[in-house]
């Protein structure tokens, strides 16, 4: 019996002093990196949160559909706009329409007056508009009485391709309410050709 438990010890070998330290700096470095993918994971979600929290409240950024932008902005561009608490004549805004997000120029705010005329220019307060913007004047889709007075807390918007234009000039959109406003573009991103801000 005691010849069998001696047999027994010498079957176990007893690790080197190298061996534990290379297995000891095998764990060492296997815990290190675990805590460095978990931290790396966990800082990769909260800027994931952060970027959609800020795109979604501060910055969103929208895709342009249609044309009745263009010259200005043209079909698939994509564009990023800016929350804001007032508006002035001549910003491009995003507003949201029957489910859909639209994008027109505002041409006049609450209070003023808004004419125009068979050839398609547009006055407010009595003065003829300057709009560098427009490459056509056109009358368009207008089925409203002129001259028309924005009501309280609204813009009057329409779109830069007059002619195709479906805007305020028509009773099926009207005037957009301060509460309608994504907000202001500001910037195209895409395509990179076209990088730049939006005026």
């Amino acid at each position: 019996m005691a010849r069998k438990n001696a047999g027994n010890r010498r079957e176990i070998e007893i690790p080197s002093l190298e061996l534990l330290e290379a297995e000891l700096k095998k764990e060492q470095y296997k815990s290190r990196s675990n805590r460095i993918l978990r931290n790396t994971i966990f800082s990769l979600l909260v800027v994931a949160a952060l970027a959609a929290l800020t795109a979604v409240l501060l910055l969103p950024v929208l895709q342009i559909n249609g044309t009745s932008m263009t010259d200005t902005l043209q079909d698939g561009d994509i564009v990023a706009a800016v929350s804001n608490s007032k508006y002035k004549q001549g910003d491009v805004i995003a507003f949201y329409y029957n489910n859909n997000i639209l994008i027109k120029r505002v041409i006049a705010v609450s209070g003023e007056w808004v004419e125009i005329d068979e050839d398609g220019n547009v006055y407010v307060n009595d003065k003829l508009l300057d709009e560098p913007y427009i490459s056509e004047k056109s009358l368009g889709q207008c089925n409203i009485e002129l001259p028309y007075q924005v009501p309280d807390g609204k813009c009057f918007v329409m779109g830069d391709h007059r002619e195709t234009s479906i805007d305020s000039r028509n009773s099926s959109v009207g005037c957009v309410g301060e509460d309608a406003v994504v907000g202001k573009i500001i910037f195209r991103v895409w395509p990179i050709r076209s990088i730049g801000p939006v005026h």
